[in-house]
């Protein structure tokens, strides 16, 4: 890891620093002005094509971050070389990932009236960094590998998954301090309420870095959050993030939002596709795509401790040890519904935790532990649906919705201080 990956808390001036970043001008004596950002005509993406809109703008607005993305292109228009480029991408990427951790976890002023415990204006901060660096036209040659190679730069250093990094050597009363990995997602079907937020996304900001008290000891939190889309997950976005941190692991948990006024502790994850939509309105029904498929489990398992989750008084939500899924009987061709899991031989449609993405990034950690040859105790759980209150259904917050999320993250954190116990 380059010196500009590496874990930093960025605030106060530093952050500003980051957030401005400029290639030196050529002379102490007179400093370049700032270029004027060169565009090429590229159509947005499906995700930056909602940017537009009232709400995400509310959002940037009103949490400060509205300035994100302009600071971004007025960096990358003063780089004069592709290394200098790739520096701008690398560092204002994580200043955002580290901005949003900051602002969720109470450090550093808080700019705007929205909560700080708000997942959506890094999602939306994002997305305009990720059109300012498609529609950015440099005075040397970029080609599509090379701009390609800079948005998956960006797209990881935002996301925390490039920095889940573990203080080594330390100790408590003798025994290592546990080491935890935990994940949630972006805020997806935008198209159906483009206000929502996500519960799993707003709990990784609020546990990044910090540390948990167990009945054992402290445990230290590492997270990261995931893109809703199809195709990334197929490009082995999870795999690369989570080989060396679950390897280091102690326990690990991949969280995602599920049902309304529930939490699921799944136990089995399925090699199916459904089809949902994803935030590119892209369908994808088919075996989930992994490396070397000749060797692809139709199921894999959670090693989390249920029955300690599901018995400890963690939150208001009640907690349930789902073992249901949906498979093709060995020799059948019709599905059917397996309250207590798949039988031997079967073929996968619906695993606990769904056919979506929450399950698929349930396979491919439990897999990808599998595959190491890690006992690393690990698996999925899906909070609740982050509600608005009663009649509420154009404003993009309100007390019940803020109580919510409260709730879920608190819970999600009782969860991992259950799951992380020796």
């Amino acid at each position: 890891m380059s010196p500009i990956r590496a874990r930093a808390t960025v605030t106060g001036t530093a952050l500003a620093a980051a957030l401005t970043l400029a290639v030196p001008a050529p002379t102490a004596a007179a400093p370049a002005p700032a270029a004027t950002p060169a565009v090429r005509a590229v159509p947005p993406t499906v995700e930056e094509a909602r940017l537009e809109r009232a709400v995400p703008q509310e959002i940037l607005r009103r949490s400060g971050f509205a300035t994100v993305a302009p600071r971004f292109a007025a960096a990358l228009a003063n780089a004069r070389t592709a290394k200098q480029a790739e520096r701008v991408v690398e560092r204002h990427g994580a200043a955002l990932w580290q901005r949003a951790v900051d602002r969720v976890q109470g450090r550093g002023p808080l700019a705007g009236d929205l909560a700080r415990d708000d997942d959506r204006p890094l999602y939306w901060a994002r997305l305009g960094m990720t059109r300012e660096l498609r529609q950015w036209q440099p005075a040397f040659p970029v080609g599509d590998r090379a701009r390609a190679k800079l948005l998956a730069e960006l797209e990881e250093t935002s996301r925390g998954q490039d920095s889940m990094d573990f203080p080594r050597g330390q100790r408590h009363r003798g025994a290592p301090v546990k080491r935890v990995v935990m994940t949630g997602f972006d805020p997806f079907t935008l198209d159906r309420d483009i206000r929502i937020s996500n519960p799993s996304g707003a709990t990784a900001l609020a546990l990044d870095g910090t540390w948990i008290q167990t009945a054992d000891g402290p445990a230290r939190v590492e997270t990261a959050i995931f893109p809703v889309r199809w195709q990334d997950f197929a490009d082995g976005t999870v795999e690369k993030a989570l080989r060396t941190p679950l390897a280091r692991a102690d326990v690990f948990t991949t969280v995602s939002q599920g049902r309304p006024g529930r939490i699921d502790i799944e136990r089995h994850n399925g090699a199916w596709r459904g089809g949902f939509p994803d935030n590119e309105n892209i369908s994808r029904t088919e075996t989930v795509p992994v490396t070397d498929p000749a060797t692809q489990p139709q199921w894999t398992t959670s090693t989390l401790p249920h029955t300690a989750i599901t018995a400890a008084p963690t939150g208001r939500f009640p907690v349930y040890d789902n073992t249901s899924v949906t498979e093709i009987p060995a020799g059948a061709t019709a599905p059917v519904v397996r309250p207590d899991g798949p039988t031997p031989g079967s073929t996968a449609r619906v695993g606990g935790g769904g056919n979506y993405l929450s399950n698929e990034i349930a396979y491919r950690a439990t897999l990808l532990r599998d595959r190491l040859g890690l006992t690393t105790p690990g698996g999925h759980v899906h909070t609740p649906v982050l509600e608005f209150g009663p009649g509420n259904t154009t404003e993009i917050t309100d007390p019940a919705f803020l109580q919510n999320r409260r709730d879920i993250v608190d819970q999600v954190r009782a969860i991992i201080r259950v799951a992380a116990k020796r």
